[in-house]
C-alpha cells in the first residue's frame, strides 16, 4: 500500500491533491488542522493534514493487465489445432479473443463508472455524512455544489474529531447552503420601481402569480395597484385577468403594441405600482423575446421577474433564461413548488445565474398559495426540514 502526506489551505484542496496524484479510489486514513509559519507564536497559517494511501494495483488496473495479456497473445493461441476440428469450430475459437476483450472492455466501462460515481466512498464518509449528501443529491443538486459541500462537511467533521449525529451534519449543510444563498436578494419586489414586469414561457402559471402579487400588494402593503396585459394571444389569458382585476377593484388595460402602452401608463398613473402580464409563448424561438420589446417599453424604470416552473427539466429552464438574456431581469418566481418533490434546480439557477428570488407558489389558490421568497425557507426544503 502506498501511503502519502498532504498538506493544504483547505479539505476541498486536500482532496483534490489526493485525486490528482493517488486517484479516485484513494483511501484517507487520518485527517487534522495543523499551523505552520508565524513569528512570535503569532501570525500562524491554519492549514489541513491529510494522511491518504492507495493500493498499488486497483481494480481498473488489474482489468487492465488482462486485457493486456490478451492482446499479447499471438492470433494462433486460438486457433484449433486439432486437423479434425470443424470449420465452425475453428471460426469460433479465431472470434474468441474479440469477444473477451469486448466483454473486458465493457467491464472496464462499468467499473470506471461506478469509481466516479462513488468516488466519495473511497474516502470513507461517514455514514452519516453520505445520508444527508445524498439528500441534495435527491434534491438534484449540482454535483459541483454537492462536492464542495462535502468538502467543507468533511473539513469540518475531522476540525471537531468526528462523531456527530446526522442532525448536527444537517444543520453544517444548512449554514454552509445560506452561505452560499447570502449574496444575492430575496423577498418582495421593490417599491423604487413603478413597474414590474412579469415575464415566462407558456403553462408556469405567470396570470395566476400576477394576481397573487396583486392581492399581496393591496391587502400587506395597501398598495394602488394596476394591470397591464400584452397577452394578447390567448382570450383565455384576459378573460382570466379580467376576472381577477373585478375581484380585486383594479384597472386593466390590454396592449397590443407600444402605442397602446404607453397609452395604457397614462391612464394608469395614478397607481402606485402597476403590474404587466406578458404572453405565454415558447420562448425557445428568439423571436417571440423580441416580440415582447414591440409591446413592452423596457427602456422604463422597470423590474422584471422571471417565472419558471420546478417541474421542468433544468436544462430547459437555463435555455429559457438564456433566451430572454436580452431583458434585464431581476428576481426569479419559482411555482409548483407542490408538484415536485426534487426543487434543487431552484438553488442551482441561483448560483449560475447570480440572481435572488422575489416570490415561491405553493398552489392555484388566490392569494394563499403565495411565498415571499427566503433562503431558509428555500434551503429547508432542500435539505427536508419542516
Amino acid at each position: 500500500m502506498k501511503i502519502k502526506k498532504f498538506i493544504a489551505t483547505s479539505m476541498p484542496e486536500a482532496m483534490k491533491q489526493v485525486r490528482e496524484q493517488l486517484g479516485s479510489e484513494a483511501v484517507i486514513l487520518h485527517s487534522k488542522v495543523i499551523y505552520t509559519g508565524g513569528f512570535l507564536g503569532v501570525f500562524k497559517k491554519r492549514n489541513i493534514e491529510v494522511l491518504a494511501a492507495i493500493d498499488p494495483e486497483t481494480k481498473q488496473e488489474k482489468i487492465q493487465k488482462k486485457t493486456d495479456k490478451i492482446n499479447s497473445l499471438p492470433h494462433s493461441h486460438f486457433v484449433a489445432k486439432s486437423n479434425d476440428s470443424k470449420e465452425n469450430r475453428v471460426h469460433s475459437s479465431v472470434e474468441k479473443p474479440d469477444q473477451v476483450l469486448k466483454q473486458l472492455n465493457e467491464l472496464s466501462r462499468v467499473v470506471k463508472e461506478i469509481s466516479e460515481k462513488n468516488a466519495a466512498n473511497h474516502l470513507h464518509i461517514p455514514s452519516v455524512v453520505l445520508e444527508e449528501i445524498n439528500v441534495l443529491e435527491k434534491q438534484e443538486i449540482d454535483k459541483e455544489i454537492r462536492e464542495t459541500i462535502l468538502a467543507n462537511v468533511m473539513e469540518k467533521w475531522y476540525a471537531e474529531g468526528g462523531n456527530k449525529t446526522a442532525a448536527e451534519v444537517k444543520i453544517w449543510i444548512r449554514d454552509m447552503l445560506l452561505e452560499k444563498l447570502s449574496p444575492y436578494s430575496f423577498g418582495d419586489i421593490t417599491y423604487s420601481k413603478k413597474y414590474v414586469n412579469v415575464i415566462g414561457p407558456t403553462g408556469v402559471g405567470k396570470t395566476t402569480t400576477l394576481a397573487k402579487m396583486a392581492a399581496e400588494l393591496i391587502l400587506k402593503h395597501q398598495k394602488k395597484i394596476g394591470f397591464i396585459t400584452t397577452d394578447t394571444y390567448r382570450i383565455a389569458a384576459i378573460e382570466q385577468l379580467k376576472t381577477y382585476a373585478n375581484i380585486l377593484n383594479v384597472p386593466l388595460e390590454v396592449c397590443y403594441n407600444l402605442e397602446d402602452f404607453e397609452n395604457a401608463t397614462k391612464k394608469l398613473a395614478m397607481c402606485d405600482i402597476i403590474l404587466i402580464d406578458t404572453a405565454g409563448r415558447n420562448f425557445r424561438n428568439q423571436k417571440y423575446v423580441e416580440d415582447l420589446q414591440k409591446v413592452v417599453d423596457y427602456k422604463r424604470e422597470m423590474e422584471t421577474l422571471l417565472v419558471l416552473s420546478l417541474t421542468a427539466k433544468q436544462r430547459d429552464m437555463e435555455v429559457i433564461y438564456q433566451q430572454f438574456s436580452t431583458i434585464r431581469i431581476d428576481h426569479f418566481i419559482f411555482t409548483k413548488i407542490d408538484e415536485t418533490s426534487a426543487i434543487g434546480s431552484m438553488l442551482n439557477l441561483i448560483m449560475k445565474y447570480k440572481k435572488g428570488v422575489a416570490y415561491i407558489t405553493t398552489g392555484q389558490s388566490v392569494p394563499e398559495d403565495m411565498l415571499v421568497a427566503a433562503p431558509h425557507e428555500i434551503v429547508n426544503r432542500i435539505i427536508e426540514v419542516e
